[in-house]
């Protein structure tokens, strides 16, 4: 390790940090023993350079958080939630109340839409996710009398096609670049945890601190569940082979500004398209294929969103350049005989991120709580 880390450079442009951040974001995935070293073998890096440049990053800013991602929709119970308020309400409190007391409230947007767009009164939109044997209907309806909600659609995801980040490896896409095969499907079948595998698996995805950013950061996670390390490698390698284990990822700061004054990004959109039904599966597996999305998903939208039925994200540095990226999409749906009945845009404002939290045991905690106020 250099003696002076502060002379580290920190952005996420800087040569060395962008080869690291190409792999670290998206490309390790599962579990895997030695996370940093399969970094660094991936960028063809020294894995202390790997290490003490994603220290740094994270230090800095750059990097808002390190951790092993779950394949949650196979977890607990999930959805996409659009919010609709009064239009005179203050929709920041509600946009705060869910960011700061909602640890089930994953991804808190504000997204504006044409006005005369189907479903652009629902301004607030949410991820929330509850262990299983809970309601995502009744979690809502607890949220909506906290904040003052007028109505939410909720919109549980039936199949996966994309997830992933990836923000500097997409820098610069040009609008079309996608797989040459079709995106593979993920479904939500939920699994059935033991209390030792809960035990591991909240150990595991607690994020990493910069001083556990190390080759042996498993020693300590195996300390927190209580078991002894080769126990914690084989419960975790078990848990990865039934699919509830996502990639090992750093996850840059893409919304606010760098302690730099740089952006990762500047706009994000959710794009809704409306299919035939019955041909969900078909278009989601082509949509899916496009490089640019972080996300895509078979959810509902329902007559306030015109029946959309396939939903994406994409971020980028200019609005057209997203736009561009759009109509390629688009294009192909065409080229490919899949007819798009309707299809928007909704773009993404004030945005705040964090892991969502699906213990059961935090969540009877949390009830209890917010039910006495």
């Amino acid at each position: 390790m250099p003696t002076d880390a502060a002379s580290l450079p920190t952005t996420h442009t800087d040569p060395i940090n962008a080869q690291i951040l190409a792999v670290s974001e998206d490309r390790i995935q599962g579990f895997v023993r030695d996370p940093f070293g399969a970094i660094a073998e991936k960028a063809g890096l020294d894995v202390d350079t790997v290490l003490e440049r994603i220290q740094a990053m994270l230090r800095a800013g750059t990097i808002r958080r390190v951790r092993q991602t779950l394949m949650a929709t196979n977890l607990a119970e999930g959805a996409l939630v659009a919010w609709q308020y009064p239009e005179d309400a203050d929709i920041n409190k509600a946009f705060d109340f869910m960011f700061q007391e909602d640890p089930f409230s994953g991804h808190v947007v504000v997204r504006s839409a044409d006005p005369a767009t189907p479903g652009s009164r629902y301004r607030l939109w949410t991820t929330v996710k509850v262990p299983q044997g809970y309601s995502i209907e009744k979690h809502c309806e607890l949220l909506a009398r906290m904040t003052g909600a007028e109505h939410f659609r909720v919109m549980p995801a039936h199949r996966i096609f994309a997830l992933g980040v990836g923000h500097v490896r997409r820098k610069g896409m040009e609008p079309g670049s996608k797989s040459e095969a079709l995106a593979e499907v993920k479904d939500t079948t939920k699994a059935e945890l033991t209390d030792l595998e809960w035990r591991v698996l909240t150990a595991l995805k607690r994020e990493l601190t910069p001083d556990e950013v190390r080759r042996d950061l498993w020693q300590r996670r195996a300390d927190e569940a209580g078991v002894p390390l080769e126990q914690f490698f084989e419960v975790a390698e078990s848990l990865n082979k039934r699919n509830v284990i996502g990639r090992f990822s750093t996850f840059l700061e893409h919304v606010k500004p760098l302690e730099s004054g740089e952006r990762v990004t500047r706009f994000n959109a959710l794009f809704h398209w409306a299919v035939p039904k019955g041909r969900e599966m078909e278009a989601g597996q082509q949509v899916g294929r496009f490089h640019i999305l972080t996300h895509c998903y078979w959810r509902e939208g329902g007559d306030e969103f015109r029946n959309v039925n396939i939903m994406a994200v994409a971020h980028g540095t200019e609005k057209e350049m997203v736009l561009a990226h759009k109509r390629a999409i688009d294009e192909h749906l065409e080229s490919v005989g899949i007819p798009v009945l309707y299809t928007n845009v909704f773009w993404g404002g004030r945005s705040e991120i964090k892991p969502s939290e699906i213990s059961p045991f935090e969540y009877r905690a949390w009830w209890d709580t917010m039910t006495r106020r």
